[in-house]
């Protein structure tokens, strides 16, 4: 098991809970519902790479570049990924308009989370 990893998921698992409870509670009616169901989807997507991250921690060779690469792409991939959904899911509130330039980041972190699921295929191939 990879701590480094497991650590990682649980840090983002517990931010997921938190943005979870934070939408639902403190958002609800501050936000319209177009903008509820984003913030939702940021949530779900985030605690669906948290468990490929626990999962990614049992492999036997944690070390290896494939496992890193994997790691680093489901990270990275839930924070520009679900982080840009909670951006853009809030930004009107606080700002307006002006800040959906922060809708590009969301497919290359959607590109990061494929990426992310290729290298954990391949390191399932890999291991013996």
């Amino acid at each position: 098991m990879n701590r480094q990893i497991i650590i990682t998921a649980a840090l983002l698992g517990m931010l997921a809970v938190m943005a979870g409870a934070f939408g639902a509670h403190l958002l609800k009616g501050l936000i319209t519902a177009q903008q509820l169901e984003i913030w939702q989807k940021g949530v779900e997507y985030q605690f669906y790479h948290v468990l490929a991250l626990l999962f990614l921690s049992t492999f036997a060779r944690p070390n290896s570049r494939v496992i890193k690469a994997s790691y680093y792409f489901f990270t990275f991939g839930i924070i520009f990924f679900s982080g840009s959904l909670y951006v853009l899911a809030c930004f009107d509130m606080l700002t307006g308009n002006w800040l959906y330039f922060m809708g590009p980041i969301t497919p290359f972190g959607g590109l990061m989370l494929i990426l992310g699921w290729l290298m954990l295929a391949i390191a399932a191939i890999r291991n013996k």
